[in-house]
């Protein structure tokens, strides 16, 4: 087999978006990606962030708020930004083969689990259709 790419998840806190975004592809397309997830300024992982992932089905084992700075000097096919401060922080990433922004509004500004789901439905969307381009190139 193809060597896995390397993918590293950065939102600010990696303590939401980033973690369940690592989840999802890790159990979507593990066997073809390398996936990790940091935060710029990473701020311990959200209880609600573990909730929403176990129901939805996935293991949580492992997941864990980290700094970017662990990951300086590796080499990642992507870099996907989740939100505009990690772009504006992460924009220049030297190790990255290519940076992909997308933007979700972190759940943690609002209350209650629900927004957790939410960021959860919408990331899936947004990696199945990731993992589909990949397959085809």
């Amino acid at each position: 087999p193809a060597m896995k790419k390397r993918v590293l998840f950065l939102c600010t806190g990696s303590s939401a978006r980033s973690l369940i975004a690592e989840a999802l592809l890790q159990n979507k397309a593990g066997a073809f990606f390398d996936v990790f997830s940091a935060g710029t300024a990473p701020a311990g992982v959200d209880s609600r962030t573990l909730e929403a992932i176990r129901q939805f089905g996935l293991p949580i084992e492992g997941l864990r708020s980290k700094s970017i700075s662990e990951f300086a000097g590796q080499r990642f096919d992507y870099v996907i930004t989740l939100c505009d401060k990690a772009r504006q922080e992460c924009g220049s990433f030297p190790d990255a083969g290519e940076i992909i922004a997308w933007d979700f509004e972190d759940p943690k500004s609002r209350s209650g689990l629900k927004p957790f789901q939410l960021t959860l439905k919408e990331l899936n969307d947004r990696i199945n259709m990731f993992v589909l381009i990949q397959s085809k190139a």
